[in-house]
């Protein structure tokens, strides 16, 4: 990681020279987060310090406006060398980010074979194993020798995306086995790589969801996943860095989603603008929610005359029944994101949290009371016993939501996360109130009982 203590040396270099040779002897991503972090006019200078291979590793941990403004400022011959060497799925990753006129450009500086890879993996969709698959990999034939395998991968392959697996195709390039560096090294050189190879070969499909990938290599502990076309034939793998890169994006996305963050990209250097963007829609929503919330309310205005205290106590359902919902609904959508449970393990999972919501609604509603008595006038101190059942049950009302929403999404096979905390708080709490209300109402009109 780069400390600030080695920024700040950084930045007191005014020699070029002694600049270049630090920065060329730093790790790539290091320096990335270094040249990010520079004044604009200085980014172009930075960079054009590092040497070939370093600058190829550093861009690609460059954020995306800092790679446009490099792609703008430096020359064309210098950007085609860099994105030339860049790993094809890394490179399309690029050209989402950029205006299509740039993309359009770059494009016709790359070589044809390059240029075909990356066509090859923008043509997918977004999300999908075929996007973030690269196209560089090792691949035999069954009738090669170990010793012919190894000569093969020591002249040809020493810029693909690992070597660790090496996979075996037919005639017509259709995955059949899969052989790792382990069993080439350790095999005698006369050997088949037929006989060594694996039959049971884990693969993923082009048209696969990338979480569904980041699932398959987790599950079967694997550095590099083979991709294949609806036919069965090779076309890219995918690699533990992509995987990882999907788990952390995949997280953000459903932890904004729960917030109310829409789009899952906004990061704390966003701009205002995409912070508005992301932010302002969700708000209005609520808003909305609550104009809902507000007219279900409205007709109670009598019964919070007749008993002023309801406008103290009512404050303490908001969100508390929101929060148990949130509980609920965020451990059900890690479970779901993670692969521990599925649409089928509904009713188990309903089952344990709805017992576990009568401990907290026993809990919580004598809380209620408790605090409810501290404000309640003697000759009113029946609602407080309201409140206290109200509490309890909207608790059990919000651990169910919070089960059965994002199950259900999950079985019409939409983002579970599509259930955002706000909208759930939002919902329960229109339930706790309306709920309240109508049963003070109900005490007051037909029970007879006292109010203040």
């Amino acid at each position: 990681m780069l400390t600030q203590e080695v920024r700040t040396s950084l930045s007191d270099i005014t020699d070029l020279n002694q600049l270049k040779l630090e920065l060329n002897h730093l790790p790539a991503v290091d320096v990335g987060d270094y040249i990010a972090d520079l004044p604009a006019p200085q980014q172009a200078i930075a960079f054009r310090l590092l040497q070939k291979n370093q600058a190829r590793d550093v861009f690609e941990y460059l954020p995306p406006y800092v790679q446009e403004d490099l792609i703008e400022s430096l020359q064309d011959s210098y950007i085609q060398h860099v994105l030339e060497s860049m790993r094809p799925d890394d490179r399309a990753e690029l050209f989402d980010e950029l205006p299509a006129r740039v993309v359009k450009r770059l494009l016709q500086h790359l070589s044809p074979e390059e240029r075909h890879a990356t066509a090859t993996i923008l043509g997918y969709p977004e999300d999908t194993a075929g996007r973030v698959m690269t196209t560089k990999y090792v691949r035999l034939r069954q009738g090669l020798t170990v010793a012919e395998a190894l000569s093969k991968i020591r002249l040809n392959d020493r810029d693909k995306e690992t070597i660790y697996y090496a996979y075996v195709t037919d005639d017509k390039r259709k995955l059949v086995q899969v052989v790792s560096l382990r069993q080439l090294v350790f095999s005698l050189p006369d050997a088949l790589i037929k006989d060594i190879a694996s039959d049971r070969v884990i693969k993923a499909y082009t048209e696969m969801p990338q979480e569904e990938v980041a699932q398959l290599m987790k599950r079967y502990d694997l550095l590099a996943l083979p991709v294949v076309d609806r036919e069965d034939r090779l076309v890219g793998i995918i690699t533990i860095d992509d995987v990882v890169d999907i788990l952390e994006e995949e997280a953000t996305e459903d932890i904004q989603r729960l917030a109310g963050v829409g789009g899952g990209e906004e990061s704390s250097l966003s701009s205002p603008l995409t912070k508005l963007r992301n932010r302002l829609p969700w708000l209005l929503g609520i808003m909305a929610l609550y104009v809902g919330a507000s007219s279900a309310i409205a007709p109670f205005q009598k019964t919070i005359a007749a008993v002023p205290v309801l406008a103290v106590i009512m404050p303490l359902f908001s969100n508390t029944g929101g929060t148990v919902g949130i509980q609920a609904l965020t451990v059900t959508i890690r479970s779901l994101g993670v692969g521990e449970v599925t649409s089928k393990d509904t009713f188990k999972i309903l089952c344990k949290e709805f017992l576990a919501g009568i401990g907290t609604a026993v809990a919580l509603g004598l809380t209620m009371i408790t605090l409810a008595l501290i404000w309640t006038p003697a000759n009113v101190r029946w609602v407080t016993i309201v409140a206290g059942l109200v509490m309890a049950t909207n608790t059990l009302v919000a651990v169910t939501l919070g089960t059965l929403l994002p199950m259900g999404l999950k079985r019409l096979k939409l983002d579970p996360a599509l259930v955002s905390g706000p909208l759930v708080t939002t919902l329960l709490d229109t339930i706790g109130f309306v709920l309240f209300l109508s049963l003070i109402t109900f005490s007051l009109n037909i029970l007879k009982l006292p109010s203040t």
